[in-house]
């Protein structure tokens, strides 16, 4: 009998696909090795009871700690209802005793025993505190890109933009379009740290055109032009909040009006102050603020200062004094009311104030129908002018993620 050696270019073919396996194999083992190896030990919480959970500590907040596990999902626990928390990443600790959060902070590994709440290293044990004095515990990637990090001026906008139109078109036709947008960044980003700083812009105008034809003409060989109505209510603002705790606040903002209803060109405030959020709750917000400001009044001026006087710029040292508040409704409604007082100290008789109050019903997705009173009160307007300017704007808004 005889027998046939393998082809020399199949026998190379089989050596190389023996050896690609045999390579192969070995990467995959050694991969396997070390995500086992790179796989940090779950953190573990010890019950009053004995009880035992274990999963990843998220963060702390006061007197409690949120964990999350496979079997539970998240949930917050008391460290009241704890004897012992053993977790293996790395936190900052922010104390009650903090003025700010990047004040006389510690980080390393958290610990729960004894009735402390302790911060490790290496080294040793780093603090060890009761749970009435924790403010935060915070892992370290968000306190350092949240609270030691840059966030870049484009970054991190929340809030709404609203848009609405009217048009007419018969004997007579008319337009009016409305615009608005309320804008907030608040850093920290995250909601559960305390607050560093604060933009606010906001923005609204409303324009509108309405042309009636005359009728009856006096002298139809010499028709007169259309009637023409114009509507031209305009405001915009920018705040800076810094935050000396979390509830007390340093303030500078700007402020621009134009209200073609009460023969205002253009009203301009430039102002400092304080402000205090008297309560934030998950439901609701209050802030109170005041200010020390300059504000110039320019107005317009008649067509024939021989039978109208034209009325002189004021230029104003007052304050401003203000409230904000917010409430998040059932149904995800919400309402936003604010209120100011302008009073003037060098002319007591050239002051002015605004309320807004608007409420938004959540429609598609980001998409809700505003609606949105404004009332706005200007004591000495341009002969002929109304002190008071009242509007209601019902429009879509849209939220911004």
């Amino acid at each position: 009998m005889t027998t046939t050696s393998p082809h020399p270019i199949q026998s190379l073919l089989l050596s190389r696909a023996f050896t690609s396996l045999v390579i192969f194999l070995a990467l995959a083992t050694t991969a396997l090795a070390q995500d086992a190896a790179k796989k940090p030990e779950p953190d573990v919480i010890v019950f009053s009871n004995g009880d035992q959970l274990t999963g990843t500590v998220e963060r702390g907040a006061g007197d409690s700690v949120v964990f999350k596990s496979d079997m539970a999902g998240e949930i917050t626990v008391p460290f009241s209802k704890i004897k012992e928390l053993r977790a293996h990443g790395q936190f900052a600790l922010l104390r009650k005793d903090t003025k700010t959060p990047t004040t006389n902070v510690q980080e390393g590994t958290v610990g729960y025993a004894d009735s402390k709440v302790t911060l490790s290293s290496s080294a040793g044990t780093l603090e060890s505190v009761e749970p009435k004095n924790v403010d935060f515990i915070i892992d370290q990637p968000t306190y350092d890109k949240q609270v030691l990090g840059h966030v870049p001026l484009w970054g991190g906008w929340h809030g709404n933009v609203t848009g609405g139109a009217t048009f007419v078109r018969s004997t007579q036709n008319g337009s009016t379009f409305t615009a608005s947008a309320a804008l907030i960044r608040a850093i920290p980003l995250v909601t559960y740290l305390p607050p560093k700083s604060k933009s606010i812009l906001n923005f609204t105008e409303t324009y509108g055109k309405l042309t009636q034809p005359v009728f009856p003409q006096p002298d139809p060989a010499h028709p007169l032009p259309d009637t023409v109505i114009k509507t031209n209510i305009f405001a915009a603002g920018f705040e800076q909040d810094q935050y000396f705790s979390p509830r007390f606040y340093g303030l500078g903002h700007v402020n621009f009006n134009h209200d073609y209803s009460q023969g205002l060109d253009l009203q301009q405030v430039y102002g400092g102050g304080i402000g205090w959020t008297v309560f934030q709750q998950p439901k609701q917000e209050l802030d109170l603020k005041a200010d020390v400001h300059y504000e110039k009044q320019h107005f317009a001026q008649p067509a024939d200062p021989t039978t109208t006087p034209a009325t002189p710029d004021q230029n104003l040292i007052g304050s401003t004094i203000s409230e904000l508040y917010h409430r998040n409704l059932p149904k995800g409604i919400v309402f936003n009311e604010s209120a100011d007082a302008l009073p003037a100290f060098n002319n007591s008789n050239a002051y002015s104030a605004d309320a807004t109050a608007g409420i938004v019903l959540p429609v598609y997705k980001r998409l809700g129908a505003n609606f949105t009173t404004t009332d706005n009160f200007l004591n000495n307007p341009a002969p002929g002018f109304k002190k008071n300017s009242f509007q209601f704007v019902l429009g879509v808004t849209y939220t911004l993620p």
